[in-house]
């Protein structure tokens, strides 16, 4: 994992598209700005697993049988929840 240090209104660039941006800190919570392609999905952890729950219940026993690896998750389509509670 890469640890880095910023400041309100700093940013990080990923791959030349996406960008980061400290908003404000408050306390333990920080608020991030985010920037990038309409292609690209982004969840908070929490919601993400969910997703991922989600789809492994609608899946059935049927992928549970095939399943050898729980890495092996599919990753959740693009849906509402990319801007679930934004507040957060």
């Amino acid at each position: 994992m890469l640890y880095l240090t910023r400041k309100i209104g700093e940013s990080i660039v990923i791959n030349d598209d996406i960008e980061v941006t400290v908003v404000d800190v408050r306390g333990k919570s920080v608020k991030l700005g985010m920037t990038f392609p309409e292609d690209v999905s982004v969840y908070r952890r929490e919601v993400y697993e969910r997703i991922l729950a989600e789809q492994a219940g609608a899946a059935g026993t049927t992928d549970e049988a095939n399943a050898s690896d729980p890495d092996d998750a599919k990753a959740p389509e693009k849906n509402a929840a990319t801007s679930e509670d934004p507040a957060e």
